[in-house]
């Protein structure tokens, strides 16, 4: 396998579909990449999968940096993004800056943010920087409180047009590839369309380019409750808790560990 690139990724668009995934430490960012993904997200899921937070709000700067070490120290061939969490880009454009170049030296390939036409200007000026930007238009997790909820965007005529709007801005600001995220199946399927860069779907549809799936929900990991549009690929959480429930046992009934033989 050769390492994938910015330029690898959006040269795959009309060619081939591409199964992407989240990773936020160095045993399964180095999994994922040997089993062959494209391209690996530091995702700012972490607040809710690794960090026990209810929303990806409360995820610092500096366990971005920690989390995107971690994968890049794990990972040969697939492109490592890192998410920039909630306040490292709202806060002026010279400290999202920093903390951009901070986890491209922290060993990132590009950095994702979220936004349409607001944060064109902030794109511009890091891809002119040398920085790659993965965009993310539609729902936006960041703007929870805003929305009043993880919602469905664009699904009337006006916020269908306002979702293009944004994808083609960011495209037109130097993003290498744009997230489409909770959007109708018919406008995300307009949007890849119409756009000359990658779109990369989350609950978008099946004609996006590439698809996101959270690796806790594609490995079945969580307990509780996943969105309706995840197909679970594993069952890893029954897996785990049967397996801590025998190593209790076994300990409690003296079978483990076994008795040392000179």
């Amino acid at each position: 396998m050769k390492k994938w690139t910015v330029a690898t990724f959006q040269a795959a668009k009309g060619r081939q579909k591409l199964g992407c995934c989240t990773a936020y430490d160095a045993c399964f960012a180095h999994l994922a990449d040997a089993a062959g993904v494209p391209c690996i997200l530091v995702g700012d899921s972490m607040g809710m999968t690794m960090l026990g937070y209810g929303t990806t709000l409360p995820v610092k700067m500096e366990e971005t940096l920690s989390a995107t070490a971690a994968v890049a120290r794990a990972v040969k061939d697939a492109l490592v993004v890192a998410d920039l969490p909630f306040g490292s880009y709202q806060c002026g454009d010279d400290l999202a800056m920093a903390n951009a170049v901070a986890c491209l030296k922290a060993g990132a390939d590009a950095v994702k943010l979220e936004g349409g036409a607001r944060v064109c200007g902030l794109i511009r000026r890091m891809t002119e920087a040398g920085i790659p930007v993965l965009a993310h238009v539609g729902m936006t997790p960041q703007s929870v409180n805003a929305y009043g909820g993880f919602k469905t965007q664009g699904k009337t005529r006006e916020a269908a047009e306002q979702v293009m709007c944004d994808a083609q801005a960011v495209q037109d600001a130097g993003a290498f590839a744009v997230t489409l995220e909770c959007v109708p199946d018919d406008l995300a399927a307009a949007v890849t369309a119409a756009l000359r860069i990658p779109t990369v779907g989350i609950g978008a549809g099946p004609v996006c380019d590439a698809q996101w799936l959270v690796m806790h929900d594609l490995l079945g990991l969580n307990d509780g409750h996943v969105p309706s549009f995840v197909k679970k690929y594993a069952a890893l959480a029954e897996t785990a808790k049967a397996a801590f429930a025998q190593y209790v046992a076994e300990v409690a009934d003296g079978t483990f560990p076994p008795p040392r033989t000179k």
